[in-house]
């Protein structure tokens, strides 16, 4: 998507919101222009300092999840009998919304950073596993056949076949997955911490009552999502370009 269009977007989303700010004419909902000029304040001092926290967290988790779930994933792509024992397992685990598991990890791993790092990661790995299982199992078997009969083991597989056509895969995982990550690292900060993004809305919101930090937050928290989405998309286009060829020729 082009950043014309984005910018349009963004336009018409804030004529919205000051539209709806003169229609409800109260401080629970400040207009943009004074939202942005407090978010531009607060962002090198305090604000900053609950953005980094936040982004910390979610990075660590999506590492985390890709350096674990992809192997795996390839593993169970490979192999038809390791993937008929575990797909029971993963069939049953995976649809659980993973942030009702939220007071059971904070039990076991208490309020640092690691409890909100491994909520995030369960529901990156699971996304990740499940679509490059399937993308492995997928590679067609004359691909397969050809590279082995150039000598290539199962090593050789590994790193030339499966791997390659798995990127795309994580990938789209990982785009898909970054605003669940975000919504869900909202509800593990307002959990025994005063850092993060989700600590700074709801401390501002419903205790301080200063609104227009709030929305501050909110706007920080949106473009924390959005950076990341945008950083996978870049990302994901220079690795697959030709899983966006049709967007391509269509502009």
């Amino acid at each position: 998507m082009s950043g014309r269009k984005v910018a349009a977007a963004a336009l018409v989303i804030g004529i919205f919101w000051q539209v709806c700010a003169w229609l409800v004419d109260a401080a629970i909902l400040p207009g943009p222009l004074v939202v942005l000029v407090t978010f531009l304040r607060e962002a090198g001092g305090e604000l900053g300092g609950h953005f980094l926290a936040s982004f910390w967290r979610v990075l660590a988790s999506m590492l985390i999840s890709v350096a674990l779930a992809a192997p795996a994933g390839l593993i169970l792509g490979q192999s038809k009998r390791l993937n008929e024992l575990l797909s029971p397992v993963i069939y049953l685990l995976y649809p659980i919304p993973k942030v009702v598991l939220v007071p059971v990890v904070l039990l076991f791993l208490g309020i640092s950073d690691l409890s909100k790092i491994v909520i995030i990661f369960l529901i990156l790995f699971f996304q990740i596993l499940v679509l490059v299982r399937d993308q492995a199992a997928a590679i067609r078997p004359e691909l397969l056949y050809s590279v082995r009969s150039l000598g290539a083991g199962r090593r050789g597989l590994f790193r030339f076949v499966y791997l390659p056509a798995s990127i795309p895969a994580i990938l789209t995982a990982l785009r898909q997955s970054i605003g669940t990550a975000v919504a869900v690292l909202y509800i593990v900060e307002l959990t025994a911490t005063q850092r993060g993004l989700g600590y700074y809305i709801y401390f501002n919101g419903s205790t301080l009552f200063d609104y227009p930090k709030m929305y501050a937050g909110v706007l920080a928290m949106s473009l924390l999502g959005l950076g990341m989405y945008f950083a996978v998309d870049v990302l994901h286009r220079k690795v697959s370009p030709w899983q966006f060829q049709e967007e391509t020729k269509s502009r």
